[in-house]
């Protein structure tokens, strides 16, 4: 059986330990900026990858970050499980119940802000592929105009919050427009990911059949969100009490999770979808105390996060496959598809102009999710590195311009 050597254990451990360390003092010194910390994180991943210090030290990149061996392995199972983790606490951000409060106006606002955004990114990859490196005569064009449709339809619903809390407009009528939007689109947008995701299997390696997955998914969705609800609202009043605090919430929390995932990834779905609804699942719980969900929260974003977004810089030379015209239509793309469906969704269910544009603002953050859905996209072949980058700086760029064009328009 292979095992970590001496001096390997001593590089993955020191590697940790350095990401970790970095991407705090660079979070920090970003908040103090008013800057959201992914950024600093991913500015860390890109100083300690190949765009950087493996320009200016190839040896000591590739001592801590070897790109084969038994350390990669061990990197990549620990990444695997950071974006898991973060998928899970995404799915706690989504209240259903949520949704439904606010009418009429969220559910024109979530459907046209993914259906615009999602046909102008693939109409533009369907006809235009060669703008992205694409053969229209390829297996990957049809995934990948699905992909790129995707990408533009999805929002970062932690990012949004936050966002709404430091403008005072989170308990707002619009900022409940907004964040219900959010929760909608992104429980669709992982679905129809993982579902492409599924596709590229299917299409490549084989397996079950699509019909099958998708029947296994819509019955363990129904499940979860319905029976496997009720039995976690009935067990998590004991777990509160009788197990030890915080560790039993904690530890029966991310064993339901990993399980989930467990079972997506067993019916050819990623295990991204069941840490999602897993995630829901427990998230929407009456009975799981507000403490109980910060310490879950605190846990994964200040130990899985940093390591997953640090990793991000790590994949790619950010310099060498930095493309001006990629990056300019994937921007515009987003602007445009986005603040425009979740606009004139807004306004249709009943918003004024000026109202409206807020909410078409509000949604175009992206954010750690579309750093997330990039990633696992590069990782299974269905972009390229040019792309990938275009896809880092657009949701670098949506996040920090959303919050001043909406004030600008706010009254």
């Amino acid at each position: 059986m292979t095992r970590l050597t001496h001096h390997e254990l001593i590089a993955f451990l020191l590697a940790i330990s350095v990401m970790l360390l970095f991407s705090r003092i660079a979070g920090e010194l970003g908040k103090r900026l008013k800057l959201p910390v992914v950024m600093g994180e991913l500015l860390v991943g890109i100083v300690l990858g190949p765009t950087v210090l493996g320009m200016i030290s190839p040896e000591i990149f590739t001592w801590l970050f070897p790109r084969s061996g038994n350390v990669t392995y061990a990197f990549d199972g620990l990444f695997s499980l950071s974006v898991v983790m973060l998928l899970f606490v995404a799915g706690m951000e989504v209240q259903l119940p949520l949704v439904l409060k606010q009418g009429k106006v969220a559910i024109y606002t979530s459907v046209s802000s993914m259906v615009i955004p999602f046909f102008t990114g693939f109409a533009v990859a369907w006809y235009f592929p060669s703008l992205f490196g694409i053969s229209p005569d390829s297996e990957s064009h049809l995934l990948f105009s699905l992909f790129l449709g995707t990408a533009l339809s999805i929002s970062a619903l932690p990012v949004i919050a936050r966002i709404l809390m430091d403008m005072n407009l989170f308990k707002t009528n619009l900022g409940m427009i907004i964040i219900a939007s959010a929760m909608v689109n992104d429980l669709f947008g992982w679905l129809l990911f993982s579902f492409i995701l599924s596709m590229r299997v299917h299409t490549g390696e084989g397996g079950m059949s699509l019909g099958y997955t998708i029947l296994c998914i819509l019955g363990f969705g129904i499940f979860m969100l319905t029976i496997g609800k009720r039995i976690i609202d009935k067990a998590l009043p004991w777990v509160q009490t009788k197990l030890s605090w915080p560790g039993g919430v904690l530890s029966i929390s991310l064993g339901v999770c990993l399980a989930c995932a467990a079972f997506t990834e067993s019916i050819n779905l990623h295990a991204i979808l069941g840490a999602f609804i897993a995630g829901i699942a427990i998230g929407d719980s009456v009975q799981l105390h507000e403490k109980a969900r910060e310490i879950i929260h605190q846990f994964v974003t200040n130990f899985f996060a940093p390591l997953f977004f640090v990793s991000i810089g790590l994949k790619v030379n950010f310099i060498t496959n930095f493309n001006v015209v990629i990056v300019a239509i994937v921007l515009v793309l987003a602007f445009i598809g986005k603040v425009t469906g979740a606009s004139l969704g807004a306004y249709w269910g009943g918003l004024k102009r000026r109202e409206a544009l807020v909410v078409g603002f509000g949604m175009n953050a992206r954010g750690a999710m579309e750093i997330i859905l990039g990633t696992l996209a590069l990782n299974a072949g269905l972009i390229a590195a040019p792309v990938f980058v275009a896809l880092i700086i657009m949701a670098l760029v949506t996040s920090l311009s959303s919050a001043p064009l909406m004030r600008r328009f706010l009254d």
